[in-house]
């Protein structure tokens, strides 16, 4: 029996580009679904925060059949944060699809994407999707894709990438942008229907015919002894930890004792239960797996990131995967609060180590450093969204901790010299808001390097501290009304550019532990921004509003009214409170200060200040 083809592509991109959306077309065009299958839209985000927010999260495998050669398929994320991620996959492919929207072309985490895949040797497939926007620029795109290449240090055979254009969303992928041209999408109403399937006879047999032509399947090192290094760890409830990653070379038999060799460098026996291979979505048990292809193990219950699993007589250890530092830190607390307790099921600082220590196996961006409390843990990430999203999951899960704001993590240079973390920013803004955003971005250090405007739009980029991006966003938001976009990627570390002004409203304290009256927040949100409602349970110390003032204000927010036996004619009309501003875990992480924490509890995000007291906050103030 001859042995089958294999061959491993990822799909990178920049955020929204159609990345899980073309993941969508080649299932449902390799008929890995049935006929009456309800299909999910972005079926590979299974993930519920995933779902919610419509981004991927954590890069996920699946794999597909053309002809005779079998098509391992991984997702990755778009995102930044979560580039750790993109890094640990690039050595277990081909080859990558490298999508770019017709109109944006190249964005910031483009480049990311492209610099690991080109670092490990693989020559990427450039896909130009949405190319029926009425915006698109195709042509101007792939110039800027190639230069992108050169500045990249490409070698020839890296520039010599193969160029298709597509509609992700419809199932199409042609040669040549003129073979849609007569095409009209099929909307349904208002909304464009998605069909994955192809339409008029076109789908996305030119991408598989590619991707056939332009990869070699992986070599035969069936006969050498094992090599197998685990890219991702995955867990199941009923066989515990699993090990993901690609055989570089030998067999993996279910059954099998093998040698695993350590992040330290030493090797210990270990055996393998069994061995599973992706078939479409599916993990399918297997006796024997093959080098080339992506496989699961399970049974090895101290299996890492980075670790090789070898034969056991010949143990050839591969190199560990390198992943980028943090460049954000925070500290994770426990809840103290008056209301502590109530809600979660987890509390106490053991509950928060085990699960932090349980986040490291998986997450491998993250750090987590004990700290002089056994209350506080020091966690490090790859930016706000990275860590946002692990509180966000222990919250659901039942956590209840509070956490301080976003710092930057320093270093120093052999010279000692003090260097920080430094953003490239691209904003796109209407002509009339690029004033205040590039007034905005200059207070905050920011550094600009381009400018170019087109169609009433403005699309400028920016080098900005990461210090002075803290608590940006929702600022940018305001100030272009909800039309600007910002995208933004970590670049290097540069020298310290001094000190940066932070928010500058004060806030309305909560006096006493109460629930709040409408009455009283009636004759405080003359001067401040509620961010509670008749009704809310608040206590000494915490955050009501926002003062419209520079200094911090006491107020009391629940008072009630006085009842008298007097009336007078249209004195008890029905009182108007402005609505209350709700906060997002981002928002509220990026709306703190130094002096105040965010207290995440299953049901509720409150802010408070770190001292609860007024006495003890005017003695520190001193």
């Amino acid at each position: 029996m001859s042995k089958q083809k294999v061959v491993n592509i990822a799909v990178i991109a920049h955020v929204d580009a159609g990345k899980s959306t073309l993941v969508d077309a080649f299932l449902n065009q390799s008929g890995v679904f049935r006929e009456n299958e309800e299909v999910v839209e972005c079926v590979m985000d299974s993930d519920d925060i995933e779902r919610e927010r419509g981004i991927t999260i954590y890069s996920k495998n699946c794999s597909v059949m053309h002809g005779d050669t079998k098509i391992n398929i991984v997702d990755t994320p778009g995102h930044a944060d979560f580039s750790s991620e993109v890094e640990r996959i690039m050595k277990t492919v081909d080859t990558v699809i490298l999508l770019v929207d017709s109109s944006e072309g190249p964005m910031p985490q483009t480049r990311f994407v492209l610099k690991k895949s080109l670092e490990q040797g693989l020559n990427p497939i450039l896909l130009i999707n949405k190319i029926d926007k009425k915006d698109s620029r195709i042509e101007e795109v792939v110039d800027e894709v190639y230069e992108l290449f050169m500045d990249l240090e490409a070698n020839d055979k890296q520039l010599d990438f193969p160029i298709l254009y597509g509609i992700a969303r419809q199932g199409i992928v042609v040669y040549d942008p003129k073979d849609v041209e007569g095409i009209t999408i099929e909307t349904g109403g208002s909304k464009i229907r998605k069909s994955a399937v192809g339409q008029n006879g076109l789908d996305i047999t030119p991408l598989f015919d590619t991707i056939i032509k332009h990869v070699q399947p992986y070599p035969d090192y069936d006969d050498e002894p094992l090599q197998f290094q685990v890219s991702t760890l995955g867990y199941d409830d009923y066989i515990g930890r699993l090990g993901i990653g690609r055989i570089t070379k030998g067999r993996v038999k279910a059954g099998q004792t093998v040698a695993v060799a350590k992040a330290d460098g030493s090797i210990v026996q270990r055996k393998i239960n069994q061995v599973f291979v992706y078939r479409g979505m599916k993990r399918t048990a297997v006796d024997e797996a093959v080098c080339g292809d992506i496989v699961v193990v399970s049974g090895i219950s101290d299996i890492s990131i980075g670790e090789t699993i070898c034969d056991e007589a010949n143990p050839q250890p591969m190199e560990m995967i390198k992943i980028e530092e943090p460049t954000l830190s925070m500290n994770f607390i426990v809840n103290k609060s008056p209301f502590a307790g109530k809600v979660g099921k987890f509390v106490t600082s053991r509950h928060i180590k085990e699960r932090l220590e349980k986040e490291l196996e998986v997450n491998v961006g993250l750090v987590v450093e004990p700290t002089d409390s056994t209350d506080v843990f020091k966690v490090s990430g790859r930016g706000e969204l990275h860590l946002s999203i692990l509180i966000e999951n222990m919250r659901r899960e039942g956590y209840e901790l509070a956490v301080s704001k976003p710092e930057v993590i320093f270093r120093r240079d052999e010279n000692g010299k003090k260097l920080e973390p430094l953003e490239e920013v691209v904003v796109s803004v209407p002509d009339e808001y690029s004033g205040s955003v590039i007034s905005k971005l200059n207070l905050r250090k920011g550094i600009m390097r381009q400018m170019s405007g087109e169609n009433g739009y403005s699309r400028i980029e920016f080098l900005v501290p990461t210090r002075g991006l803290l608590g940006y966003r929702s600022e940018f938001i305001n100030d272009t009304r909800g039309e600007g976009t910002m995208v933004r990627r970590f670049e290097c570390f540069g020298e310290y550019k001094g000190d940066i002004p932070q928010r500058t409203n004060g806030v309305a304290i909560a006096q006493e532990e109460g629930v709040c009256t409408g009455y009283a927040l009636f004759n405080i949100q003359e001067r401040v921004q509620m961010f509670v409602e008749p009704g809310t349970k608040v206590y000494e110390g915490m955050i009501v509003g926002m003062n419209s003032r520079g200094d911090d204000m006491v107020v009391n927010p629940c008072k009630a009214k006085k009842a008298t036996n007097m009336r007078a004619a249209g004195s008890d009309d029905a009182i108007k409170l402005s609505p209350a501003r709700v906060f997002t875990l981002e928002e509220a992480l990026e709306f703190i200060n130094d002096d105040e924490l965010v207290e995440v509890v299953p049901d509720d995000i409150r802010l408070r200040k770190k001292l609860l007291h007024e006495l003890e906050r005017r003695r520190s103030g001193r």
